[in-house]
């Protein structure tokens, strides 16, 4: 069983219990993190470099989390963010425009051994990876994770009506991808 978020936090304000609080909180949500940066950035080696940013950034920075959202959704914000950033990046990098990443990354994933070679599994992914960012990262909210909209509109900073239209929007892409595979 996982420690409360409030113990973590009064740890961590303190210097020298501040590294055992921290372990608490990697412990607890490393798992969330990995899936969630997982989900948006695609390739298992980016999402352990993402993820590593997104702790890092959280060491920096809990101690200003002000307590107007629950921490998980905070730390969601914070692997949201980090993984928009790692993907601009990285198109700079490949200098790719978003079409061309989309189907750089539709050739890539089917080499990454951490994929699992089910066909419906392949599909899927590439039927999510064909979604606008937007509408990729609040299907896999509300898909993977059955994530209320109250709380998706915390992290994406979005009212709950728009995110509502964007995983509507997004179901249909998705199932008509699917179909025509």
């Amino acid at each position: 069983m996982h420690p409360a978020d409030e113990l973590i936090l009064q740890l961590f304000s303190d210097q020298k219990t501040r590294e055992r609080a921290f372990t608490m909180l990697v412990k607890k949500y490393q798992r969330d993190v990995y899936q969630n940066v997982r989900r948006i950035v695609g390739l298992h080696d980016d999402a352990n470099d993402v993820s590593q940013n997104v702790f890092i950034k959280i060491w920096r920075h809990l101690d200003n989390f002000r307590g107007e959202s629950s921490l998980k959704t905070w730390i969601l914000r914070i692997c949201t963010n980090e993984s928009l950033t790692f993907i601009e990046k990285k198109k700079k990098l490949l200098n790719l425009a978003n079409d061309s990443y989309t189907e750089w990354m539709l050739q890539t994933i089917p080499d990454d051994k951490y994929i699992s070679s089910d066909k419906i599994v392949q599909l899927i992914q590439q039927a999510i990876l064909h979604l606008p960012e937007k509408q990729r990262i609040v299907f896999t909210y509300r898909y993977y994770d059955e994530m209320p909209y109250e709380e998706m509109s915390k992290i994406l900073d979005t009212s709950e009506g728009a995110l509502k239209a964007s995983y509507h929007f997004a179901v249909k892409k998705v199932e008509e991808f699917l179909l025509k595979h």
